[in-house]
């Protein structure tokens, strides 16, 4: 199993103005900010421990919607977004993003992928489909929703096809309604790398973690000696924590691990000072050192409601069939949101195929080098360099759940 494996499906079901200008910079920023309201309403919204999710797919399928809503439903994705799909600047610094995201080599492969699966007989617009085709990877299929079982089938292979295999079924869709036009649009986002430091399989032990509810339990600990950005930083509450890069092959893309420095110190301190502002202070204030980094073997798996999760972000009209506006889609008037799921999957190891019936205790010299250890509840994201997108976001509570 290679060291970082993440993967994500976003799968929208239907029953079926222009914005100003941004700079690079500022879409950076949008970018950030959307990430990190869409992560903290989540953790609002959904009482759980562990939790991963990718905005930047999210915020992929909202601006291929965006491109066929008019209206207030146009607006209050424009809102959530903080930009305007039909922006040249927009859509330039989307291209260059996805561009990236298409770079794959050997030691690392980043694919996204949308797909409508569009009720036979159903007639899309003609400037929405080359929106579609434009704005990310994108296919277009006609299904039958009146033979649930089966669309359910045909979309669920095309999820294997562009997640790597990873997700066998993911959409569960219920029977045709009669009156009302059904697409479905799906949208993938698979990350596969290896560390550019790789921890060595040799150097993992059970080591102890201590969960949210004060428990001690023992985790796979990994280990590697590597010259890392590193930082000391203060919430909001004035609660120091630390932060480490650990990057993956080509510099494309790194993780950033946040653990609190007190063991007492809960995660909600650092989530509560997360803003665009100051992961940007953070990240560009951290400083290169040589460090022992103790990092816990872990698997995650959420799956989120995005219906339940819009609303609060202030995108609700979609999902009403009398207000939702995609006329820009299909003339049909019948169109809106019925169904919104977020899927996302991150296996994170230490650099390369696992061996079994190996059990490994190493003594590791102990040195006066700095040392981080992930063995107190974490959050972690992962960033695209070019355009510091959050490809995904999340928190490790417990990493043997």
């Amino acid at each position: 199993m290679p060291p970082a494996y993440l993967l994500l499906v976003l799968v929208f079901l239907f029953c079926v103005s222009r914005g100003y200008s941004h700079s690079y910079e500022r879409l950076r920023e949008l970018n950030t900010e959307f990430a990190v309201r869409l992560y903290q309403t989540l953790v609002e919204t959904e009482n759980r421990t562990n939790l991963v999710v990718s905005p930047s797919s999210v915020a992929n399928s909202l601006g291929l919607l965006q491109f066929g809503a008019r209206g207030s439903t146009f607006t209050q994705i424009e809102n959530a977004l903080g930009y305007n799909v039909h922006d040249e600047s927009v859509q330039n610094f989307m291209k260059a993003m996805h561009k990236e995201l298409g770079n794959s080599s050997q030691e690392t492969s980043m694919h996204l992928a949308c797909a409508l699966f569009v009720q036979t007989g159903t007639s899309l617009s003609a400037q929405f489909i080359e929106n579609a085709a434009m704005w990310a990877n994108s296919s277009l299929h006609q299904a039958n929703f009146s033979e649930h079982t089966w669309t359910a089938n045909q979309i669920n292979q095309w999820i294997t096809r562009n997640t790597g295999g990873g997700i066998q079924t993911a959409v569960p869709c219920g029977p045709f309604v009669p009156g009302f036009t059904q697409i479905t649009l799906v949208s993938t986002m698979y990350f596969r790398s290896r560390w550019k430091t790789k921890f060595s399989f040799t150097d993992t032990q059970m080591l102890p973690f201590i969960s949210t509810d004060g428990m001690v339990i023992k985790v796979p600990m990994m280990h590697q000696t590597a010259n890392v950005n590193y930082g000391q930083f203060e919430s909001s509450s004035f609660e120091k924590f630390t932060i480490v890069e650990l990057p993956y092959l080509g510099n494309t893309v790194s993780m950033f691990v946040l653990r609190p420095t007190d063991k007492n110190m809960p995660l909600s301190s650092i989530e509560a000072s997360l803003t665009s502002k100051n992961i940007a202070l953070w990240t560009s204030s951290m400083k290169k050192f040589k460090m022992d980094i103790f990092m816990p073997r872990f698997k995650l798996q959420s799956h989120s409601d995005l219906k339940a999760l819009l609303p609060a972000l202030g995108v609700w009209d979609l999902f009403d069939p009398r207000k939702a506006d995609f006329k820009g889609m299909s003339e049909d008037s019948n169109v809106y949101v019925s169904q919104a799921i977020h899927k996302a999957e991150i296996e994170v190891a230490e650099g390369g195929t696992r061996a079994s019936g190996v059990t490994a205790m190493v003594l590791l010299k102990r040195s006066r080098m700095p040392v981080f250890k992930a063995d107190r509840p974490f959050l972690f994201f992962l960033r695209q360099a070019c355009s510091d997108s959050v490809l995904f976001i999340g928190r490790v509570t417990n990493p043997l759940h």
